[in-house]
């Protein structure tokens, strides 16, 4: 090998320097995956809020299995075809989506970055996507929806003990143009949360000595905490204790299949029934004349070792044919997880986890990247298997590790 000394003319080319970027939109932009958001939001999330959003039921052993299921599935793509442009977009509930994922119902959400609820409705607005406000959410129905006019918003519904207060929160999302009502049915008491227990998890945050030492970590969490409005249930009355004693409190372990009739009676848009874990659950549900069945263990934090929500699909889609949508949430990482869904044969995604990570990592900007982030993966994947339309993903583009493998010529 001969050797010469090289050229400034050849060297120019070599030495373009980028201008330098610092700050949150440098951190988000070098953000590639949900996990490096997820790192992001660990570093800038005291840990009672970070562990509040990331923790699960007792072992967490259902949040693991669920990433384990994605993590084992095994595309099968076709090649030769032409996939220079791809569709994305979906109907659901009779009007379209422009991702076949929407932003699930989360609560506390002001607990892990100070713009809250009003950063995810806005995002999903804004990306043409759906937006489900919790009933233990931190910012008001109207406030969110006059936040994002135009957008589609959803009301997630416990049924509580006081009848009376639960349908009054109903009556506030009709009069705000919600579209639909999610209600939940696998909280007949809370789940055995310990990470929040031993958190001594409140809200607001009290003031104790690990939180005034937690304070000189996350010195911006808890500036923006002090400077904007106070965090509070916009539901509810201020709760004296713990977040734990608060749901064990509400929660009514009386709810049977009668409630969720008399439900659809009272209202008049569309309704979900979140928390379907069984096909004999799915059969009875459907036959109350709900819209959709979203399938789902409340993302591993109310019975651990639960179901995992992507693995029914495909048995629950059978049972209740096409009149009735089946969507899924539960360990959605990754774009590549939410066609792993549809293929598998629901309608639809939710996502609840994965946007609160983009939340905590940067406030609107997050989640505005986490969204990004899944649409680029869906539309790389998409073109990998020679897909065109997610419409077109079908049982012929996926199979699970270990099972249905063995048995494909």
């Amino acid at each position: 090998m001969r050797r010469r000394v090289p050229r400034p003319r050849e060297l120019a080319p070599l030495l373009k320097l980028r201008r330098p970027r610092f700050g949150r939109r440098r951190r988000l932009e070098l953000a590639l995956t949900v996990e490096d958001l997820r790192r992001l939001a660990r570093r800038r999330t005291p840990k009672a809020a970070f562990d509040y959003t990331e923790g699960g039921a007792e072992s967490e052993a259902s949040i693991a299995r669920a990433h384990a299921a994605f993590d084992d599935i095994v595309w099968h793509p076709s090649v030769l075809r032409d996939v220079t442009e791809v569709r994305l977009g979906t109907d659901v509930l009779g009007s379209p989506s422009a991702l076949p994922v929407g932003i699930a119902p989360t609560g506390f959400t002001r607990l892990m970055h100070a713009e809250g609820e009003i950063a995810g409705a806005t995002a999903a607005r804004d990306k043409g996507i759906p937006f489900a406000l919790s009933t233990m959410a931190t910012t008001s129905i109207e406030d969110v929806a006059a936040a994002a006019p135009g957008g589609r918003h959803w009301f997630q519904l416990y049924m509580w003990k006081d009848r009376d207060r639960s349908m009054a929160l109903v009556e506030r999302a009709r009069v705000s143009g919600y579209e639909a009502l999610v209600v939940t049915v696998d909280v007949p008491v809370a789940g055995g949360r310990l990470r929040d227990v031993r958190n001594g998890l409140t809200l607001p945050p009290t003031l104790t000595a690990r939180t005034l030492a937690d304070i000189a970590r996350h010195p911006s969490w808890w500036f923006d905490l002090v400077t904007t409005e106070p965090l509070a249930f916009a539901s509810l009355d201020r709760w004296p204790g713990t977040v734990a004693e608060l749901l064990d409190s509400m929660f009514d372990p009386s709810v049977e299949l009668a409630d969720l009739r008399w439900i659809r009676e009272q209202w008049p848009g569309k309704l979900v029934v979140k928390g379907v874990q069984s096909v004999a659950d799915a059969e009875r549900v459907a036959g109350c004349g709900v819209d959709a069945i979203l399938l789902s263990n409340h993302g591993g934090r109310q019975l651990d070792r639960a179901p995992v929500p992507f693995l029914l699909v495909p048995e629950v889609r059978r049972a209740v044919g096409r009149d009735v949508e089946v969507w899924v949430d539960g360990g959605i990482r990754r774009g590549q997880d939410v066609l792993a869904a549809l293929a598998a044969g629901a309608d639809f995604t939710l996502v609840g986890r994965t946007y609160l990570y983009g939340l905590m990592a940067g406030g609107r900007a997050g989640v505005d990247r986490c969204l990004a982030i899944l649409e680029n993966e869906m539309t790389r994947t998409l073109k990998l298997l020679g897909v065109t339309d997610v419409a077109d993903l079908g049982p012929e583009h996926v199979t699970q590790l270990g099972t249905q493998l063995g048995s494909r010529r």
